[in-house]
C-alpha cells in the first residue's frame, strides 16, 4: 500500500510535467500548420482531392455543398489539424443529410464518409511527433515512414470495406440534387491526372521511407520548419502574427488534456503498481506477443477506438515509461498506431449525433475494419523496421 500511494501522487504529478513539457513543441507544430493553413494549402490540396472525390461519392452531387466540406475535412486530416477537419466533417454530414431520403438512417455517402475518417488518412502526424520529442525520442519523426504505411493501409481497407458492406445494407436509392452546376464545380478540381500522380508520388514515399528512413530521419524537422516558413513567406503570410496564433492553440491543447493524463496515468500506475500489469504480461502476452503485439502495447490497440485523449495519455505514459522508453519497438508501435488511426466511436457519436441518426447501418463494422488492419499494418511495418 506504500509503494502504491506513492505511485498515485507520482503519476498524477508527471501527468502535469509531461504537459508542460509538451506545451513548447506543440505549440511550434500547430504554429507552423496555421501558416500553411493561413497560405491556403487546404485550399490547395482540396483541388487536388476533388477529382477522386466526385468519383468515390457517386451519390453526391459535385456541385452540392456536401462535397466541399468532405473535401475540407479529409484536406485538413491529411495535415493532422484535427480541430480544424472536426468543423468541415460535422458541416459535412449535416449537407448530406439534405440528400437523405431517410433522416433518422445513414446513406452510403456517410457510411463512406466516416469510415475515411476513422481511418485517419494522415501524411503529417504532427501531435505524436511532439509528443515523443517532449518523451526525450532521438528521432520523433522516426513515425512518419510507418505512420504513412499504415494509415495508407487503413484508408483502403475503409474504402473498400464500405463499398462491400453497403451491399449488404441496401438503402434505397438518393435523389441527385444540386443547386449548382456539376460541370463547373468539376472544373474547380485540378484535372484527374494530377490528382493520380500526387497520390502516386505520396505512396512511393513509403517504400523510400522504410528502406531510407533512417537517413532522412534527422532532415525531417528542419526540413518542415523551412517548408513551412518559406510557403508563407512565398504567400504573403504575416508570418509571425500567424505562428503566433497558432501556437495560442498549441498551448491550450497540450494544457487541456492535462484531466486526461492524471485519470489515465494515475491508473495506468496503480494497474502497473498492483501487479496486475505483470500477470497480463504472463498470459495475454504469450499469444499476442507471436504476432508482434506485446501486452504492453494491447491497451493502445483497446483504447484507441474508443477515446482519442485516453489513447493518447496512455501513448504519454508508454513512451514516458523508462523501461520501454519512446525509441524502442513499443515505443514506435504505440506511436505508429496513435497516427494512423483514429476514435472511431468518438468520430462516431459526434457527427451522426449532429444530425441524428439513429440507425448507422455499416458505418461501425466498415470502422472497425479498418482500425483492425490499421493497427495490424502498424505491427507489420513497425516488426519489419524496429524489432
Amino acid at each position: 500500500m506504500k509503494e502504491l500511494s506513492k505511485v498515485i501522487i507520482d503519476s498524477s504529478s508527471n501527468a502535469v510535467s509531461l504537459s508542460i513539457s509538451l506545451i513548447g513543441v506543440m505549440s511550434l507544430f500547430l504554429g507552423l500548420m496555421k501558416i500553411a493553413e493561413e497560405g491556403g494549402i487546404l485550399e490547395t490540396i482540396s483541388r487536388l482531392v476533388r477529382p477522386i472525390m466526385v468519383r468515390l461519392f457517386p451519390d453526391v452531387p459535385p456541385g452540392h455543398p456536401a462535397m466541399g466540406s468532405m473535401i475540407m475535412n479529409i484536406s485538413a486530416n491529411i495535415l493532422g489539424l484535427g480541430n480544424a477537419a472536426t468543423p468541415f466533417g460535422i458541416k459535412a454530414v449535416q449537407d448530406l443529410n439534405q440528400l437523405n431520403p431517410e433522416p433518422e438512417e445513414a446513406t452510403d455517402a456517410m457510411a463512406l464518409f466516416l469510415a475515411i475518417n476513422t481511418s485517419n488518412v494522415t501524411v503529417l502526424p504532427t501531435g505524436v511527433i511532439a509528443l515523443r520529442a517532449a518523451a526525450g525520442s532521438s528521432d520523433p519523426a522516426g513515425i512518419i515512414p510507418t505512420t504513412l504505411f499504415a494509415t495508407t493501409c487503413s484508408t483502403l481497407t475503409a474504402i473498400l470495406s464500405a463499398k462491400l458492406y453497403a451491399r449488404f445494407f441496401k438503402k434505397k436509392a438518393l435523389p441527385i440534387k444540386s443547386s449548382q452546376d456539376s460541370a463547373q464545380q468539376r472544373e474547380d478540381g485540378y484535372p484527374l491526372w494530377i490528382s493520380l500522380l500526387c497520390i502516386s508520388i505520396i505512396l512511393s514515399l513509403v517504400p523510400i521511407a522504410i528502406f531510407f528512413g533512417s537517413s532522412i530521419s534527422d532532415w525531417i524537422i528542419p526540413a518542415l520548419v523551412l517548408a513551412f516558413l518559406s510557403y508563407g513567406m512565398i504567400k504573403k503570410v504575416k508570418v509571425y502574427e500567424v505562428f503566433t496564433k497558432g501556437a495560442k492553440d498549441g498551448f491550450w491543447v497540450a494544457v487541456n488534456i492535462i484531466p486526461y493524463l492524471v485519470a489515465i496515468l494515475v491508473a495506468v500506475g496503480m494497474f502497473q503498481a498492483s501487479g496486475a500489469m505483470d500477470i497480463i504480461i504472463k498470459t495475454i502476452g504469450t499469444f499476442t506477443g507471436k504476432i508482434g503485439l506485446p501486452a504492453e502495447a494491447l491497451p493502445m490497440a483497446i483504447l484507441r477506438p474508443l477515446s482519442g485523449s485516453g489513447a493518447y495519455a496512455v501513448l504519454a505514459s508508454i513512451i514516458k515509461d523508462p523501461k520501454i522508453g519512446p525509441d524502442s519497438y513499443i515505443g514506435y508501435l504505440v506511436s505508429t498506431m496513435q497516427g494512423s488511426t483514429e476514435t472511431t466511436f468518438y468520430v462516431i457519436s459526434v457527427y451522426f449525433g449532429a444530425i441524428g441518426i439513429k440507425r448507422m447501418r455499416h458505418t461501425l463494422l466498415a470502422a472497425l475494419t479498418a482500425d483492425f488492419v490499421g493497427i495490424m499494418a502498424s505491427v507489420f511495418i513497425c516488426s519489419l523496421l524496429f524489432k
